[in-house]
């Protein structure tokens, strides 16, 4: 089959050069594309119907015979050409209706049958079939397939295409999986599975050519991602020979978690005991310690001789993880420092200098950490906070200030593990899975619109007792992709300012279109207690902590994933007062009435992420694309059964074999390189 990948689609009987243009639309080029091009959906015309007996508005198969020629009109107006005879079976007549097609009469003859697919409707005039598909009787009774198609490109055109280049597979494919795995997993062959999935003729035999190629495109997946991970790491030049986490322990006004402590040998372990420099994610839920975590691996780093660099995506948060480190460093006689772009010239050159001395042992700072005159004497340990703001290219620019320094990254956005190993495929993976007590249980209260008045009077009475408020709108500003009622931040904060109550109230606001230095000058009077209604977009999912704000009321929650609302949820909870977080919504529909019924009853995230996939998939977790993940054809990350059942198969195909150098594994690594030249190798961007 691989042959198939070099010849050109414009080669293929009934493609021709425009029509391969289009086929390109779509990416494919080569005939090997186009069978890997699977369809969408299916058509069941498995079963067929009597016409008296079919199911109005159903989708249907019929055998039935036409009966006379095509009567063709023009309908006043429009001119829209009308083409309408009539077919019948053993039980029934109905009409069949095609509109503006001209070529109608020429496929469909009289006195012949056909089979029909499409739904029967009953109207005054007897039954009817408005432009059902068809086929020879000929063909047979099977699953149709249905494409994704672009402009000028009919499903019956990219079914032909399919068709003819299923002709040119040989009859024997060479299987990229081993006769042993198929068997160990009951799995297809492969050209079983390219013809099945494409035209099957029944239910059970697409479930067996799907499992195949799911199967198949997660594993080369897995394995793909553990085979470049372990071609990236570098020998361990920098081993670390104390862990002092119990000194630092005996430093905390506070104990640490079971979880904290478990995720802080983690790291230690592999900074003491590996051969390969750490390369670790953290997962923590919002509050649960993932700051102090990071001081406690810095410690011992620091302890043993070497500098750490801590890297976060804004300067306010930069700023409250100085002070923050700073507070658990103080009377240690670790020097922590901040580099940030809003810093002066003079500055930032005295900050460098001692960084490039050895003088400061942690600076934490911005992406002007990034910069070709920031030198480290020793780096040894490199952290990035909210790691879905930051790709390999900015993590790799971190850790080439140090001679293949160990790498944390950390991220507040729960992720099931199952599917944290294939995202994060170039990362080991710790979870803090617990609170610290004391830490504020969130009441979260889903309410109508005609209660919003009721709990805008709610946020004021806080207010006027001293606290802040959050409110959070999907949009921007006025017509941006705005339904009808659909108020922006903009003219959310506008209309509220003109209500008499909160006039005198200061009210921000706040969205991504800001520009940088303004969003940091709203947020600085905010967390300063100067603005006290922060009208908002999602832009505060990751901000920094504002402990007098108790109140985050968001609109339109229908609107967001489970996963964003509960980081947004995260934003309050912070300090001493009772918090509360409203979700506002008109959406009744049983997806939205679940994701907000599930936001109310817990307040676990990973039990959220867990939900979250099952009902939206993962792309909720990651927003826009991940940038150098390969492009799944088949697979679903959201079936951690799969994902499962395939990383059990990488353990096995590892253990015997780590390197993937056995002959009868020669099929995955070519598959493995074919899948990952698309990316330039990358794992993640």
């Amino acid at each position: 089959m691989a042959s198939l990948f070099n010849k050109k689609i414009e080669e293929l009987k009934g493609v021709g050069e425009k029509r391969a243009e289009k086929f390109n639309r779509l990416g494919i080029f080569s005939v090997g594309d186009l069978l890997m091009y699977y369809p969408r959906d299916y058509e069941d015309w498995s079963q067929t119907t009597l016409i008296e007996d079919a199911p109005f508005e159903e989708n249907v198969c019929i055998k039935a015979t036409i009966r006379s020629p095509f009567q063709v009109n023009f309908s006043r107006g429009k001119g829209t050409m009308i083409c309408k005879t009539v077919a019948f079976d053993e039980s029934g007549a109905v009409s069949l209706i095609y509109f503006n097609n001209r070529f109608i009469s020429n496929m469909l003859h009289t006195n012949e049958t056909y089979f029909f697919f499409g739904k029967i409707t009953k109207t005054l005039n007897g039954l009817q079939m408005i432009s059902p598909t068809f086929s020879k009787i000929a063909d047979g009774t099977s699953m149709h397939p249905i494409y994704p198609l672009t402009a000028g490109l009919p499903n019956r055109i990219v079914s032909n295409a399919v068709d003819s280049a299923i002709k040119m597979l040989p009859e024997k494919i060479n299987d990229p999986l081993p006769q042993w795995l198929r068997d160990r997993y009951n799995l297809q062959g492969l050209g079983y599975a390219i013809r099945k999935i494409h035209f099957p003729s029944n239910s059970d035999e697409l479930f067996v050519a799907k499992r195949r190629l799911v199967f198949e495109e997660l594993l080369i997946l897995n394995l793909g991602l553990r085979y470049l991970r372990s071609n990236t790491r570098e020998e361990n030049g920098i081993l670390l020979k104390k862990n002092y986490t119990d000194k630092f322990k005996s430093l905390l006004p506070f104990e640490f978690t079971n979880a904290q402590s478990k995720v802080v040998n983690e790291c230690l372990s592999d900074m003491t005991d590996k051969r390969f420099p750490m390369n670790r994610l953290v997962q923590g839920d919002v509050g649960s310690g993932k700051t102090a975590v990071a001081a406690a691996v810095s410690y011992s780093v620091i302890k043993n001789g070497f500098q750490v660099a801590f890297m976060v995506p804004t300067e306010i948060l930069a700023q409250q993880h100085y002070a923050s480190i700073s507070a658990l460093f103080a009377g240690t006689g670790i020097t922590v420092e901040l580099l940030t772009g809003s810093l002066t010239a003079k500055n930032k050159k005295q900050v460098r200098t001692r960084l490039a001395s050895g003088e400061t042992d942690i600076v934490i700072g911005t992406h002007a950490l990034l910069t070709e005159d920031t030198e480290f004497k020793n780096l040894a340990l490199a952290i990035t906070d909210e790691q879905h703001r930051f790709g390999v290219s900015q993590r790799s620019a971190l850790l080439s200030k140090g001679n293949h320094p160990h790498l944390l990254v950390m991220s507040a956005t729960p992720i099931p593990r199952t599917l944290g190993l294939i995202i994060y495929g170039d990362l080991d993976i710790s979870v803090i899975d617990e609170l610290p007590p004391g830490r504020q249980v969130i009441d979260t209260l889903v309410i109508d619109t005609k209660k919003r008045i009721r709990a805008l009077s709610f946020i004021k009475k806080n207010i006027m007792e001293g606290r802040q408020c959050y409110i959070v709108c999907p949009l921007v500003e006025e017509g941006e992709n705005s339904p009808d009622g659909l108020l922006s931040a903009e003219q959310y904060a506008q209309t509220l300012m003109q209500i008499d109550d909160y006039k005198n109230i200061p009210i921000g606001i706040l969205h991504g279109k800001m520009k940088p230095s303004g969003k940091e000058a709203v947020m600085t009077d905010f967390k300063n207690g100067e603005i006290k209604i922060l009208v908002s977009t999602t832009v505060i999912e990751v901000g920094v902590d504002v402990p007098n704000a108790n109140i985050i009321m968001i609109e339109n929650a229908d609107r967001f994933g489970l996963s964003q609302l509960h980081q947004l949820r995260g934003r309050v909870g912070r300090g001493s007062e009772k918090s509360y977080c409203i979700l506002v919504s008109d959406n009744n529909s049983p997806e939205a009435t679940q994701r907000l019924k599930t936001m109310k009853s817990t307040s676990n995230g990973f039990k959220i992420a867990d939900e979250d996939l099952k009902l939206r998939g993962p792309g909720d977790f990651f927003g826009e694309k991940q940038h150098g993940l390969p492009e799944l054809k088949i697979a679903n990350l959201s079936n951690t059964d799969d994902i499962s059942e395939t990383q059990q198969c990488v353990k096995e195909i590892l253990e015997k074999s780590p390197d993937l150098q056995g002959d009868d594994l020669k099929g995955i690594r070519a598959e493995i390189k074919r899948l990952f030249n698309k990316t330039g190798g990358t794992l993640l961007n």
